[in-house]
């Protein structure tokens, strides 16, 4: 089987989908990877979704993507000792280390690394951004401030400060050990939330060392500012716009999430648009037409995927939420203004050997009736390159590495095939190709396809052939 479409959706699992049957008929409706998010579930939970989609994925013969979301430091205030406060505007407020449970006064803050960075005249957002405190004066156990907007406040809601720095890992003491079971696991993708600076992501990389795609979310401005250098580091990126949103005021998400899809592109790294995409659709069998414009705009940059929250992972409608994305994408990629918007917005190709192959792969596919592209790709690397140019048609990648073939589930119009066994010349690989695209739906007998290889055979990094043939 293959989509019908060139973007890909990322579904999460979570209470609403966790048994065989509904991640099956997700993966039937259209999704592409499933996220397994860390800030809920058990280690067992999440073995035991692991090891549904994999028979799902025996029994199809399509690879699937494990993304594993870690959750990052999460910032919470502490207790109250009487329930929620309601603070006014112009009330002083304190925060501070001492652990004695809340008043209407002051609240504690078990978090000195906060307290470290902070200064006269920061804001802090608390509960999602609806209250704003600002402060006054700051030592290295306090913070008092004055409430900028107020609401309720009650336990254990969220912390945020977007215009500083903070110096604290990425990865909490719980990430670790979460990011040692899901290698173990075998994920295919592990996402790093939180990213504030290019280190995050190193570290991250050294820990992973190759046995998975690292992915970076960004939802800091401080990511955003060195926003070239983090992509550089990363396998995959993640707009995360829940937190982005928070931080940033919100009419300049739209720009930061066209600018990150454009840093992206023009790396040839898979970038995925998350949260809040079809959000009524937790509890509503149809999304607002917002949502579906806002779906539409993702795929209309060029986004590799989209990506379902709550959506498929606690509402009442998984399902329906995954084959409405699908639809949507189809509809926007069988829009003649979509190729028109897409064309417009190619990346210029990199003065390497894979690039000359990648675009002249592109070029051919618009010059003569060519079925499907067919990369073969040790590392993925070709097939990332073929996916960058943004092709006609789809690219048809063939790995004798199922994580390899597994982590491509995540580009753009890539439909990825694990092969049990390697080519070792051009006979073979035109055979293997051709036989492929037709057994995969993607060519005919007849039919023009257009290879792109590395020789020597079997040596990751040595993309240098272009083959024209038929199926």
């Amino acid at each position: 089987m293959h989509r019908q479409r060139h973007a890909k959706i990322v579904a999460t699992l979570g209470p609403a989908s966790s048994d065989a049957e509904t991640i099956r008929a997700l993966f039937e409706a259209g999704a592409d990877v499933f996220r397994f998010n860390f800030s809920h579930g058990s280690h067992e939970q999440h073995l035991a979704r692991r090891d549904i989609v994999r028979r799902i994925e025996q029994e199809t013969g399509r690879p699937i993507a494990i993304l594993l979301d870690l959750q990052g430091p999460k910032l919470r205030v502490g207790t109250f000792a009487n329930g929620p406060v309601t603070l006014a505007a112009g009330d002083a407020f304190r925060l501070d280390l001492d652990t004695t449970p809340g008043t209407q006064q002051r609240a504690p803050l078990p978090h000195p690394e906060i307290f470290a960075a902070l200064k006269p005249g920061t804001d802090l957002l608390l509960d999602d951004g609806k209250i704003r405190l600002r402060v006054q004066a700051c030592g290295a156990d306090f913070a008092d401030t004055t409430v900028v907007a107020g609401g309720v406040l009650s336990e254990r809601k969220g912390v945020n400060v977007p215009e500083v720095l903070l110096p604290i890992s990425a990865l909490t003491p719980k990430d670790r050990a979460d990011l040692d079971f899901g290698l173990q696991l075998g994920v295919d993708w592990v996402a790093l939330s939180f990213v504030q600076r290019p280190e995050d992501m190193q570290e991250l990389r050294d820990i992973v060392q190759g046995r998975a795609g690292v992915l970076a979310k960004l939802e800091k401005p401080a990511a955003i500012e060195r926003l070239d250098a983090i992509v550089a580091l990363s396998d995959a990126v993640m707009v995360a716009r829940g937190d982005l949103g928070v931080e940033m005021p919100a009419e300049q998400v739209p720009s930061i999430q066209k600018r990150i899809v454009r840093a992206c592109r023009d790396a040839g790294k898979p970038v995925i648009v998350a949260t809040q995409m079809l959000e009524s659709m937790i509890s509503a069998p149809v999304p607002t037409r917002a949502e579906a414009s806002d779906v539409a705009t993702a795929i209309y940059d060029g986004a590799d995927a989209v990506m379902l929250s709550a959506e498929s992972a606690s509402g009442q409608y998984p399902r329906e939420a995954v084959a409405m994305m699908d639809r949507i994408i189809a509809e926007v990629e069988r829009d003649p203004h979509y190729r028109t918007v897409i064309d417009a917005s190619h990346s210029a190709s990199d003065s390497t050997v894979a690039d000359a192959i990648c675009s002249s792969l592109r070029q051919t596919a618009s010059l003569v009736p060519v079925a499907a592209m067919i990369t073969y790709t040790r590392s993925g690397y070709t097939s990332l390159r073929a996916a960058r140019e943004r092709p006609v048609v789809p690219v048809l990648s063939i790995t004798p590495e199922l994580p390899v073939a597994r982590r491509l589930a995540l580009a753009w119009g890539v439909h990825s095939v694990h092969v049990e066994h390697d080519v070792s010349d051009v006979p073979g690989m035109v055979e293997t190709g051709c036989a492929v695209a037709i057994r995969e739906g993607h060519a005919k007998s007849g039919d023009i396809v257009v290879i792109a290889a590395g020789m020597p055979f079997g040596q990751a990094g040595t993309t240098n052939l272009l083959h024209i043939a038929r199926a």
